[in-house]
Order: structure tokens, then sequence, then C-alpha cells
């Protein structure tokens, strides 16, 4: 858990969760808050199986997963191929679109031109192509405050990356459905009180209403487990996964999108998975269970 991503301090919460639900069934756990060290340290601790609580860089894009492969070590959540595939969100598109997968448009921009021109007409949205929690997302509309052209002194991800995908916006309600053991578990939609569900949103009690299960129509209900549960499949992932919509609810089920496949989802407090777990009867500690036991099963193929 922990590492030095973005999401640090909600990998130390999800870990934090997780470490608490194993030792309150009896096992024995050991705690590692990622350094440069780590395999000195999982080597030191030989687990029977590491829970991955890492969010982000380096521990969600495969590079730790290539370590425990080297180190002959069971994992949770997906293997080394997956994670790299998923956590870039071209990849995916690349992975899945062709799969009748539906995601938006996109293209990846460098960043410097955007103080020239627009790469998509307004309202579009640019994010970095390997980041979680949306970190660095940017909504440019024509009533934003960024500049038409964008400016050069306006903080945005344009300062942070040297490139960003840049996706039409799709107006409508946010819904994400988890996939455990090959299994959607629910539709749940995200409400912010305020704004839009960025990374303040999705981590801080009370800005956000849970909606769970989602009150939406039930063939929309049924197309978000259906497309969850194909991309868990094409991607090939492991364990758990959380898939993010966005349903433009005017045009039906036409107007429902795949954003993002997310490999390693949280395990806090305000999480989704756990979430619809309880929905469908699983506690926080039987949600943790399962996952180490499928990770406990045969190696991993990807």
């Amino acid at each position: 858990m922990g590492g030095w991503s973005a999401e640090r301090e909600v990998s130390l919460m999800s870990g934090a969760g997780v470490a608490d639900a194993l030792e309150s069934l009896g096992h024995k756990v050991t705690r590692i808050d990622m350094g440069r060290d780590v395999a000195a340290k999982l080597a030191e601790a030989a687990p029977d199986v590491v829970f991955n609580a890492l969010h982000g860089t380096p521990g969600e894009d495969g590079s730790v997963q290539g370590m425990l492969d080297l180190m002959g070590l069971k994992y949770t959540h997906s293997g080394l191929v997956t994670s790299v595939i998923a956590i870039d969100k071209l990849l995916t598109k690349q992975t899945l679109v062709p799969h009748g997968i539906p995601m938006p448009g996109g293209r990846i921009v460098k960043s410097e031109t955007l103080y020239e021109g627009d790469p998509l007409p307004r309202p579009y949205v640019l994010k970095p192509v390997n980041e979680g929690s949306s970190v660095g997302v940017a909504i440019v509309t024509d009533e934003g405050n960024y500049g038409n052209p964008i400016a050069r002194g306006v903080t945005g991800p344009w300062g942070e990356f040297e490139e960003l995908l840049a996706e039409p916006y799709i107006r409508g309600r946010e819904l994400t459905t988890a996939v455990l053991a090959g299994e959607a578990l629910a539709v749940t939609e995200l409400k912010p009180k305020s704004g839009w569900y960025d990374y303040d949103a999705k981590y801080t009690d009370g800005l956000t209403v849970h909606v769970c299960p989602a009150e939406i129509p039930d063939d929309i209900a049924d197309a978000c487990k259906r497309i969850a549960l194909d991309a868990h499949r094409l991607l090939g992932c492991e364990g758990v996964s959380r898939s993010d919509f966005r349903w433009d609810d005017s045009q039906g089920v036409d107007g429902l999108f795949l954003l993002e496949v997310n490999t390693q989802p949280g395990m806090t407090a305000l999480s989704l998975v756990p979430e619809q777990g309880r929905y469908v009867g699983l506690s926080y500690a039987e949600l943790v269970q399962k996952i180490v036991e499928e990770a406990l099963g045969p190696e991993k193929t990807a």
C-alpha cells in the first residue's frame, strides 16, 4: 500500500482497511508502505499471497505485477499484461472498441498545442493517459475559465503532462459497476453535490451521494453489467475490477459509454466496490477474503 503515486493517501486508506479485515479473520498480515526497497521487504515477509492495495503507478500499471511474477509470489487483482493495457486509456479503447464496447472517441494531443487551439469542439474532456481517480482531468467548455484557446498561465493538466487524451464530453449521469469473480455486482449512480465527480468528490465524505442500486431503467442496468463483464473478460482482469460509465439519459441505451476499467479499485470506507459488495450480501471482510481466495488459485496467465 502507499507508494508514491498521486493516489498515495487513498492507497494507504485502502491498505489499512484490507489489513484490518484480514487480521479480523485470523490471517497474519505484514503491512508494507511501498518504497524502493519493496522487493527486499517482500522477500523477508515471504507471504503466501500479496494483497496489492496500490493505486496508480507503479502499483497498477504492471510494474509491481512484473516484480511479483519474477519473485514467484501470488498476488491479488490483475496480472502484468492486463495492468499495462487497462492503465492506459488509449490502449483500453484499442482493445475494447473493436469488440463492440461503446467508448467515447478520442485522440492523443500534445499539451503545447492546446495553447494554439482546441483539439475537439467544446465541450470536451482532457485527461492523462495513465492516471486514475480523475487525477488531472479537465472539462473544457465555452463558459469555463481556462480561456479560448487555453491560456498558458492557467493551471491544468497541460502544465503537468506532455500528452493528454482529448475526448468528447458526454452529458448525463455517472454510473459504475463492479465485477468480482466473474459476476457483476450492481450499478451505482454517483451524484456530486456540486461540480463533477473529481478526486475530491470521490474521497471526501459528504461531497457525493451514492445511489445503490442506481434508479435507472432495467435495460440500462443490464447493459452496464453486461459491458462491465465483457470488458473484464476482454482485458483479462482477475479478482475485482470496476467499470465507470457516462449515460446520456436522453439517448437511452445508445447514450451509455464506458469510460475506463479500474483493475485495482479503491477499498476505503467511501469506496464503491465494498458498497456494492454490501448490496449483494458481502461484508467488507468477506469481500476481501474472496479477493484473496481467487489470488491463491491457479497461476496467473496474464
